[in-house]
């Protein structure tokens, strides 16, 4: 059952991202993300009135079905929204995969409700780093521009993590997974993407073969990426939010 202080909860998480991202510069910054993210950590799924779902319950939803009857992999159901943040949650169907894609100059916050998801974290690294490899980029299928970068990490997140954490500077870059049936995750990114400030969503595919061992090379480790266009069975659509309200 929903605690009957989730109304609260959410309006105190909200409250607490304005303050937080108002001044992502200021001297009170990390003070300001660790209370967030103390706060992040307990929300649960049914107190947002969420449960896990098959494509027909996502259908009903009002998910939308925009290409030839075919249900989103992800859908979008909007919390709230200023200048310095957006609050929402992100629903995969199982198997869905929301592909390797950038945040610029964005911090962000992830917390998983309900399902599995991997989590794959990279960075790009400055134009040096590419120019000193010790070898080209693998040939590829694709005209995009490769970046050198550093591939952080790979996790699995559950209800029971704590929220994952990106920054301008830290684990900029994700691929998202849901893993084993449908998930869905509570997200925070602070400012808002903003193509005209800046703050465009560009994609990425990662340019490396096969392991040539029985094990999959250690991390962190520098890898190739080749920026691309947003991938033709990869479309988010959008639901309505049903957890209780908040106001800002």
């Amino acid at each position: 059952m929903p605690r009957d202080n989730m109304a609260s909860l959410i309006q105190r998480v909200a409250r607490q991202a304005r303050i937080t991202f108002r001044s992502p510069a200021g001297p009170t910054f990390g003070e300001n993300l660790h209370r967030l993210q103390q706060l992040l950590d307990e929300v649960r799924a049914e107190d947002l009135h969420l449960a896990p779902r098959g494509p027909a319950a996502a259908a009903a939803a009002g998910g939308g079905m925009p290409w030839g009857g075919v249900v989103p992999p992800v859908s979008y159901m909007h919390i709230c929204e200023t200048e310095s943040f957006s609050m929402g949650v992100f629903l995969l169907r199982s198997g869905a995969c929301i592909p390797l894609h950038d945040h610029p100059g964005m911090n962000g916050m992830l917390k998983v409700l309900y399902g599995t998801l991997r989590i794959a974290c990279m960075d790009t690294l400055p134009p040096a780093a590419a120019a000193a490899a010790a070898a080209a980029p693998p040939p590829a299928a694709g005209t995009g521009p490769c970046h050198r970068a550093l591939y952080r990490s790979r996790q699995h997140y559950t209800p029971a993590s704590p929220p994952c954490l990106l920054s301008p500077h830290t684990d900029n870059l994700h691929q998202i997974d849901a893993v084993d049936g449908p998930a869905a995750f509570l997200d925070i990114l602070a400012p808002p993407y903003d193509p005209q400030h800046g703050r465009d969503c560009h994609y990425y595919r990662l340019l490396e073969g096969p392991p040539a061992g029985a094990e999959p090379p250690g991390l962190p480790r520098e890898v190739w990426l080749m920026e691309t266009p947003q991938a033709a069975d990869f479309w988010c659509g959008g639901e309505p939010y049903p957890g209780p309200r908040v106001c800002l």
